[in-house]
């Protein structure tokens, strides 16, 4: 119990510092910004002390299959640390925030061929965005993107080759899956595999669909987007930590539902195996 309430409590602080880098990496932070971004802050951190506190299962979904959060908690911080870098290269000359400018707008670039996300979010841009600012956006951009596969490869060659989630225990679907009935109606198996796809399929439109609703939403709540780096930074991460979540779960899923396929012909070939011998000693007694 003392180890869960520890880990639970390190879990917290790590939420904290995650969601308040940029505001501690960008300067010029109102002090009325930095209070609602604590409140926010703590308030995550609250929702995770307990869910990873609480012996029953919450809203956290594979709370008991690592690294899955894991790998989501340090792309978001490699996300927000790096883009915020970005977003102050213009102030900043460091040999830190020159690589990191220069590796995300090499991917941009790379990214930047017709009909691609990032071409989406550079066509719409108002009018008028300097230089400056556009060529900011679109390291911002390729960094993301950057970040985003390379966890994406990771989490999938730990289900490959490591057999994620195994960890010489049981899989507990209950804790792991909170939000997923398995006694709701139908096969397990299907539902899980259909559940993934359509965590894979939403994760990779949802590129080409978050810039098109940003903007109009932005356009019709009158937000400035651009006239804050810290929303920029954020609006930047959620573009790609969405896909990445969605993806991660799909793939997640689809996991699950070939491990239970698979422990489920165990079983029946041992059903077989075990029949005839059944019958056999049967009959000779």
């Amino acid at each position: 119990m003392f180890t869960r309430l520890v880990g639970a409590l390190v879990r917290a602080i790590m939420i904290v510092v995650v969601i308040l880098t940029p505001s501690l990496l960008i300067p010029g932070t109102g002090a009325e910004g930095a209070k609602m971004l604590t409140l926010v802050a703590l308030a995550f951190a609250m929702v995770v002390m307990f869910e990873y506190g609480a012996k029953f299962p919450g809203l956290i979904e594979f709370r008991d299959a690592p690294p899955f959060n894991r790998i989501r908690i340090i792309s978001l911080f490699l996300m927000l640390f790096g883009l915020s870098v970005i977003s102050v290269s213009d102030q900043d000359g460091s040999t830190l925030t020159v690589v990191i400018f220069a590796l995300g707008f090499l991917v941009g670039h790379a990214l930047d061929f017709p009909y691609s996300p990032l071409r989406l979010i550079l066509d719409h841009l108002p009018e008028g965005v300097d230089a400056t600012t556009a060529a900011q956006i679109q390291a911002m951009a390729g960094l993301s993107v950057l970040i985003t596969l390379l966890s994406l490869f990771l989490f999938a060659a730990l289900v490959r080759l490591e057999h994620w989630p195994h960890r010489g225990s049981a899989f507990n679907v209950w804790i792991n899956l909170p939000t997923f009935d398995p006694t709701a109606g139908g096969d397990v198996v299907k539902r899980l595999n259909r559940d993934g796809r359509v965590n894979v399929i939403f994760g990779i439109f949802a590129p080409f669909v978050i810039p098109v609703v940003s903007v109009m939403s932005a356009n019709q709540l009158q937000v400035p987007v651009l006239g804050s780096p810290q929303t920029m930074v954020w609006a930047v991460t959620i573009w790609m930590l969405l896909p990445l979540s969605l993806i991660m779960r799909g793939q997640a899923m689809l996991r699950i539902a070939r491990m239970i396929r698979a422990r489920r012909a165990r079983l029946v070939a041992g059903i077989e195996v075990d029949g005839p011998r059944t019958a056999l000693s049967s009959s000779a007694a």
